[in-house]
């Protein structure tokens, strides 16, 4: 017996509503609590060959269910991780969530802050990014990665390097919010569940992670991230334009 999906991602980007719903589907059954992060943890693999029974112990194996899963949105920008997760099960069911670049490094942003971890105001963390995340290089930086985890398109690819896209699940974030019931009958159908299931109403909690960043930071990462949104556009055939949209 194996996990059956991993909700891969991105951080700040509606995981954790998704996780919820999950966790009512009467034929799921779910990680203990959300984020196992045992697939992006370097202990877990330091000696080679990873024991499993650990992974597997935070899971309830005795609940009556369909398929299982977990909900850890690092792992879709965690380099090592899509190749571990193969080799732990190469038939492994893949889901991301991707939000607007801009808002989801504004949103990490102020979670980091609301930790005490983020003492830079936005605009100099974002400009500052690259020199403080080369103090955990080679590996990447789990804080103050804002930017670097917006640029979805090597990500996906990075995955697809080892699982096929037929297993992989690429939702938007925007219209998760609008519209939660469509989104969930297309991860139900991806699952192979009952689409019909009833499950109660969960409000995606934003908190005081919501907002945009000030004029000037986000004209800088607008440029910044513009290449990127028209690659992603053209990798996923969607429409990105309101992603670079102040308003």
């Amino acid at each position: 017996m194996k996990v059956d999906f991993v909700i891969a991602g991105t951080q700040r980007g509606g995981t954790t509503a998704l996780y919820e719903y999950l966790r009512q589907h009467p034929s799921v059954g779910v990680a203990r609590r959300k984020e196992t992060h045992y697939f992006d943890h370097e202990k877990h693999f330091a000696k080679g060959s990873p024991n499993y029974v650990k992974y597997h112990a935070r899971f309830d194996w005795k609940d009556v269910a369909q398929v299982r899963g977990e909900a850890t949105p690092i792992y879709m920008y965690w380099q090592h991780a899509p190749a571990r997760m193969w080799d732990y099960n190469p038939k492994l069911k893949i889901i991301v969530l991707l939000r607007d670049p801009i808002r989801r490094a504004y949103s990490h942003w102020r979670m980091e802050c609301g930790r005490g971890r983020e003492t830079l105001g936005f605009g100099e963390a974002t400009r500052l990014e690259g020199d403080r995340c080369a103090q955990s290089a080679p590996l990447q930086h789990r804080v103050y990665s804002y930017t670097d985890r917006g640029f979805y398109s090597r990500q996906l690819r990075r995955i697809w390097e080892f699982f096929p896209r037929s297993q992989t699940l690429v939702l938007r974030h925007d219209e998760f919010v609008r519209n939660p019931r469509a989104v969930l009958v297309q991860v139900w159908e991806f699952l192979g569940l009952d689409a019909q299931a009833t499950l109660n109403p969960i409000s995606e909690q934003l908190g005081n992670y919501a907002g945009v960043p000030d004029a000037d930071t986000f004209a800088y990462l607008r440029t910044l991230f513009r290449p990127e949104v028209r690659e992603l556009e053209d990798l996923l055939a969607w429409d990105c334009s309101n992603w670079l949209d102040p308003g």
